[in-house]
């Protein structure tokens, strides 16, 4: 779409400015950069008359509305004629005219029925904001889009977000005969009525299943998630929003200070086995990955999710309580190691429900810990719990402390995921190792730190293995041969049904 718009804005330089820079240029009698650039015909300073640059806006609606070939052989013919009359510069302008003409129609290719006019609307959504992104298709070409964003909070209870914005759409903007849309509004009807009203003619609000322009709206909805994670992905990093997300969660604990440090935990495994633990930090509603630390937790000692958090929460927390007295400075000048666990958060957030909650709180408690605020964020409602009360406490739905909660124990779910799956691909080659004759103790944690995984070891060449230290082209041989008799099997994550690559 921007290429397209360069490349029209040199064929019709129109003026692209606001009407106060237009005025002030007029006042000033000086161009701005885009008519130095070429960019524009300069209105402005009388480059072109009132009356020129009004054909150049009409020729630009008509290259928009009508066919490449028409306006092509049209130019093609003017660029003939220049050059048969001997005018060789306006000769040479037209043929890079035309070059750009054809260039600009390459880039806005139809790919849909030419006799499509319509707006496309889709909207993606996320806790406390949406998208609605537009694009106007006009004989078959997309010719122009836009994208609002939304504050899900400033809509009323149920109100469906294309009944809210479609009247300010087109308040002062006439609706096309057909409105695509991904989700149909419920009222429709009225809405139809109100457009056709505006419009004078019917116009219609559809919702398509299928064919190409069941297509064209996805691709509308994947423009209005992009608008989203853009504006989202700016938004986080404003220490505004962060402080009010923060503002909202203390109130809503009722804690006695502003959570300025978060630390979520998260538990993986499947089905009992490789067993790890997350942390993650948050620090001013931001992650402080170089305080992220992760806990392997033995097979042997079979613990279910809660008796996991329990283990995990009494190992951050006897390493706070040994360090927190340590001088970081002094420690540092000595040339110690920096304390990991020495800084207590203000708020400690576990993945799960009452069950981990709970769990958490005693470990807090049979270590004399009692300054530290807990909670827990379960997934299927999005509750959050605290300790030993029989109710979970409701944010509202689409509240900045929910989402801030939800991106902490997301991320700390993520963390743990990574951890799992490489603790798990060593436990594979582990047993994978154990099964090939000829290899030692040495040799095994030889080749498990060279390669890793299954997968790795299996993808690697003779000469590969034979170059990990202790192994030589004997063994390597062996090695090579005998993971090439054993059947590759495909594993799957049992939780997610995922197919993974060990």
């Amino acid at each position: 779409m921007r290429s397209t718009f360069e490349t029209l804005i040199k064929i019709y330089p129109v003026r692209t400015c606001t009407e106060s820079n237009f005025q002030s240029a007029k006042r000033n009698k000086r161009q701005c950069l885009l008519g130095d650039i070429g960019r524009c015909a300069a209105p402005c300073v009388e480059w072109i008359s009132q009356k020129e640059h009004q054909t150049l806006a009409n020729n630009l609606v008509t290259f928009l509305e009508k066919s490449p070939e028409e306006i092509s052989t049209r130019v093609e013919n003017e660029m003939k004629a220049a050059s048969e009359a001997q005018e060789y510069e306006k000769a040479a302008k037209l043929r890079d005219q035309l070059e750009a003409i054809n260039k600009a129609f390459e880039s806005t290719d139809r790919f849909l029925n030419e006799k499509l006019d319509a707006d496309v609307l889709a909207i993606h959504e996320e806790i406390t904001h949406a998208a609605l992104s537009q694009f106007i298709v006009t004989a078959g070409r997309i010719t122009g889009s836009r994208s609002w964003i939304i504050e899900r909070s400033n809509l009323l209870e149920d109100e469906s977000i294309i009944s809210a914005t479609l009247g300010k759409i087109y308040a002062d903007n006439p609706p096309p005969g057909e409105i695509l849309v991904d989700i149909q509004p419920l009222d429709s009807k009225l809405l139809e009525e109100w457009l056709s009203a505006k419009r004078g003619k019917s116009v219609s609000i559809t919702q398509p299943l299928r064919g190409e322009k069941f297509d064209l709206v996805q691709m509308v909805k994947r423009n209005a998630n992009q608008a989203l994670i853009q504006y989202l992905s700016k938004r986080a990093n404003d220490a505004a929003v962060s402080g009010s997300a923060l503002a909202q969660i203390a109130e809503q604990l009722e804690l006695a200070e502003l959570p300025l440090r978060i630390e979520c935990f998260d538990i993986s495994n499947i089905q009992g086995t490789s067993m790890v633990a997350s942390m993650v930090v948050f620090e001013d509603g931001q992650p402080k990955k170089s305080d992220y630390r992760r806990f392997s937790i033995s097979d042997e000692s079979e613990f279910d999710d809660t008796k996991a958090m329990h283990h995990v929460i009494t190992r951050r927390f006897k390493r706070y309580l040994e360090e927190k007295d340590i001088d970081i400075a002094e420690a540092t000048a000595a040339g110690g190691s920096r304390p990991k666990f020495a800084y207590p958060p203000q708020l400690v957030v576990v993945d799960g429900g009452k069950g981990q909650v709970n769990a958490a709180a005693k470990a807090l408690s049979e270590l004399g810990i009692t300054d530290v605020a807990l909670c827990g964020l379960a997934k299927r409602l999005e509750e959050v719990w605290l300790p030993h009360n029989s109710e979970p406490i409701i944010f509202p739905r689409h509240s900045e402390a929910l989402y801030l909660l939800q991106k902490v124990r997301d991320e700390a779910h993520r963390f743990a995921i990574n951890f799992h799956r490489s603790k798990r691909s060593k436990v594979m080659l582990e047993s994978l190792l154990d099964e090939i004759s000829g290899l030692g103790e040495i040799r095994r944690k030889s080749l498990l730190s060279h390669f890793g995984s299954v997968s790795a070891l299996r993808a690697s060449t003779q000469q590969e293995i034979a170059n990990v230290p202790g192994i030589g082209e004997k063994m390597a041989k062996s090695i090579f041969d005998q993971l090439a008799n054993r059947p590759v099997a495909t594993k799957v994550d049992v939780q997610s049904g995922e197919i993974l690559d060990a």
